[in-house]
């Protein structure tokens, strides 16, 4: 599959066509995510083509795009980036430092939760450096790093990455030293923006799933979609898909435009953990008994929808973050 996507030039999408890709943007790039959500697809689509290839993309020196992005595009490359620590649900708040060592630097801490960190050949790393914070282009095959597998509720691949006295030469870091916060704030909202559209289609194949199913299974001679309690639930979920669709599509319409999308991006997020959650329980409960069984396909949906409600922080933190940009005046 993953190979399939390269050769169509779907994981190019927002890759600048002069390094092989589309050299769309936001939105076409949600266009697929939305696609891998409803299909459950185990590939890497967002941790490469989003958070590695958009931040290469926008922050990159043209020699890091040319080395990278090309690869990126075919799939014979597969990066990511290590956003997260243990106690940190702020990317541009980050423990690991980086210390000078001749032209180049040594990286010290731990990042969890890497996502596709066992296939990848690049892993974007943030650490504090002593002129700011900084991005380092990491070869996860490097002297130092050390990968465990994280066990994750939908068996998605993520790792904890540990570097001890990693070496990075002195061009592996990406773009401009002292910008890694800003870097790390731009390409926070976009993965928030991803991980919506991928919710979108977690949830929407859901309840499709679901309203096919409580069209044939029938109690007391009838379908119990045509009950009201059921058609209820039914319908409160399918206001929550709306509401989850047209919230992300204006988050990524916005950072496709170049405005901040601060504000965008965090309501997107908490309707993709809020009303992810609640479309998924009602598709579980609405297949009764048959919903829970692990051998039944709409167990997997429930799964996927919780991983994803929980990354880069859930519905608790995305309200802290729109409380953030109302207190600061944005």
């Amino acid at each position: 599959l993953w190979s399939e996507l390269g050769e169509a030039g779907l994981l190019g999408l927002s890759v600048p066509a002069a390094h092989g890709g589309g050299g769309f943007g936001v939105l076409e790039l949600c266009v697929l995510l939305e696609e891998v959500g409803r299909a459950l697809a185990p590939v890497p689509v967002f941790p490469s083509a989003l958070l590695a290839g958009l931040a290469l993309a926008e922050f990159g020196t043209e020699e890091q795009m040319s080395r990278y992005l090309p690869a990126l595009s075919s799939g014979k490359l597969i990066a990511t980036a290590a956003l997260e620590e243990e106690g940190r649900v702020d990317p541009t708040c980050t423990g690991t430092r980086a210390g000078t060592d001749g032209d180049g630097w040594r990286i010290n801490g731990s990042k969890h939760c890497v996502p596709a960190a066992e296939v990848c050949g690049l892993i974007l790393v943030s650490a504090n450096t002593d002129r700011g914070m900084a991005v380092f282009l990491v070869d996860p095959a490097s002297d130092g790093v050390n990968l465990e597998r994280q066990p994750t509720v939908n068996h998605d691949s993520q790792s904890r990455m540990v570097l001890t006295d990693v070496r990075a030469e002195g061009g592996a870091i990406l773009g401009e030293q002292g910008r890694g916060a800003d870097m790390l704030g731009w390409l926070e909202r976009r993965a928030l923006a991803g991980l919506a559209a991928m919710q979108v289609g977690v949830c929407e194949e859901a309840l499709k799933r679901t309203a096919e199913y409580t069209a044939t299974r029938k109690q007391f001679e009838r379908p119990i979609g045509s009950f009201q309690a059921v058609s209820l639930r039914a319908a409160d979920a399918y206001i929550a898909v709306e509401s989850m669709r047209s919230t992300m599509w204006q988050a990524a319409w916005r950072l496709d435009e170049g405005r901040d999308g601060g504000q965008e991006t965090a309501v997107a997020k908490w309707w993709a953990a809020h009303g992810g959650h609640q479309v998924v329980h009602t598709a579980q409960h609405l297949h009764g008994g048959i919903g829970a069984d692990t051998d039944y396909p709409i167990h997997r949906f429930f799964l996927w929808a919780e991983q994803i409600s929980l990354r880069l922080g859930g519905a608790a933190r995305q309200l802290q973050r729109l409380g953030d940009i109302i207190a600061a005046g944005g």
